[in-house]
């Protein structure tokens, strides 16, 4: 039995805010040699990304990583179209649910998983204004009981 390692490298802080997460899947990520050096120097962002299907081919798009420093000639675009690793049933699956419910595709993390590049992606729907309100104040709700019963059981 092996033991996976795992090294995140970054991961979308704002999605769990902007966004109601309805699946996760893990996908490969098809990267460059100079991309991946800098990924391992952790100079890399997803925040503004999303992922699309074109032609039957899983993308992530706006997924800036940094050139990387000591690199030369032959160093990346940083906003090169990443191509993403996934099974073609995977790819129809996702496909069909983004065209029939207007939903959106994701990354919530980047990480190493025994060394090969992964991204985490989510299918989700944005949230209204009124839903991020709401989940504010459960969270604070939710902070403010467990302080009162810290407190409670500490004397």
């Amino acid at each position: 039995m092996t033991q996976e390692k795992i090294k995140i490298v970054t991961t979308n802080r704002k999605a769990h805010h902007e966004y109601e997460i309805l699946e996760t899947i893990e996908a490969g990520l098809v990267l460059k040699g100079t991309e991946v050096k800098s990924l391992r120097q952790g100079k890399v962002s997803i925040q503004d990304s999303y992922a699309i299907i074109k032609n039957g081919e899983a993308w992530l798009l706006n997924m800036h990583i940094s050139p990387y420093e000591y690199g030369n000639i032959y160093n990346h675009d940083p906003l090169r179209d990443k191509k993403l690793l996934l099974h073609k049933r995977e790819i129809i699956r996702l496909a069909t649910k983004i065209k029939e419910r207007g939903l959106t595709l994701i990354p919530l993390k980047v990480y190493f998983k025994n060394g090969k590049a992964k991204v985490e992606l989510a299918l989700v729907r944005g949230k209204r204004k009124y839903e991020k309100k709401e989940d504010i104040a459960e969270r604070d709700l939710q902070r403010e009981l467990k302080r009162k019963y810290a407190d409670k059981y500490r004397e």
